[in-house]
């Protein structure tokens, strides 16, 4: 056991952030001395390791909460993305030290494409502006259009996260998503034929499916059963090409979109696009989507 003055000499943490996790239930102490001190053991400080891993990566600690207290939380697997993360986040940090050690050089590299998602940002707003037509029809107004690339705008570190861990950059992500833009009459008019409307109705019957019941252990059989029809079903039918190579994680990740979210919940149930979340992630942790 390590007493608080221990756990701050060796990891750095402050006193009161150690009372504050306590108070949100974050990390509690492992006990307490008979005069009420906290003491930690080797499992709160590998907790409490993962936690400054996750926020050295950007989290909130709302959403490490959320992530660490799920049932399936797995820490060996948590690790694993962690690294990957941090290595995406070296990646950038590399391209950055890059281009100072260029303009240190006195080269003339007016560059910012290292920074920001503006270019896809543009397109979306060219896109709206020149094709109104499609966006009526396929997302029923302007305004809805309009909250899509507000929610972007206000998610611009979630997302470039995403595309660069999806894509290896911000600006092959721009041009994936520019060329969807460009195609989007011919690669909606493709989705709108009788049979794709025939392939939303069973995709949409999968769903409700594995909505029916959300009291339902997301680890179980039944649930991971129809999870894994669904990985059959949208391997055999989705446009995967269209979208990168990790289908399942651009799935999952479009799901913290509170658009996504609120259109997901309104149709399956409030709390069916978190349920669909776990439900994914237990399957893409634990079964051969490649099956």
């Amino acid at each position: 056991m390590m007493s608080v003055s221990q756990v701050i000499k060796l990891t750095g943490v402050s006193s009161r952030t150690l009372q504050y996790y306590d108070e949100i239930g974050l990390l509690k102490p492992s006990e307490h001395t008979s005069a009420g001190y906290r003491l930690y053991n080797n499992e709160a400080l590998q907790k409490l390791q993962q936690i400054l891993f996750f926020k050295e990566l950007g989290f909130k600690l709302r959403e490490i909460y959320e992530l660490i207290s799920q049932p399936d939380f797995n820490r060996i697997e948590a690790y694993k993305k962690q690294k990957e993360l941090l290595l995406l986040k070296r990646n950038r940090t590399d391209r950055l030290i890059q281009l100072l050690g260029r303009l240190e050089k006195g080269e003339q590299c007016m560059s910012f494409k290292e920074f920001d998602l503006t270019n896809y940002i543009n397109a979306l707003e060219d896109f709206k502006k020149s094709s109104t037509d499609d966006i009526v029809k396929y997302w029923g107004s302007a305004e809805n259009f309009d909250l899509l690339i507000r929610k972007v705008k206000e998610d611009e570190p979630k997302v470039t996260k995403l595309a660069i861990k999806e894509y290896g950059s911000v600006e092959k992500y721009t041009e994936a998503m520019k060329y969807n833009l460009e195609h989007f009459s011919e690669i909606m008019e493709q989705q709108m034929s009788e049979d794709v409307k025939e392939i939303a109705i069973q995709n949409d019957e999968l769903y409700t499916r594995l909505t029916a019941d959300m009291a339902r252990d997301i680890s179980s059989d039944e649930i991971q059963n129809i999870v894994h029809e669904i990985n059959k079903f949208m391997r055999k039918h989705a446009s995967v090409d269209l979208i990168g190579n990790n289908y399942w994680n651009v799935v999952i990740n479009s799901y913290s979109s509170d658009y996504v979210k609120a259109i997901t919940d309104t149709k399956y149930g409030i709390g069916a696009s978190d349920y669909l979340v776990k439900a994914f992630q237990f399957y893409l942790d634990n079964r051969n989507v490649e099956e």
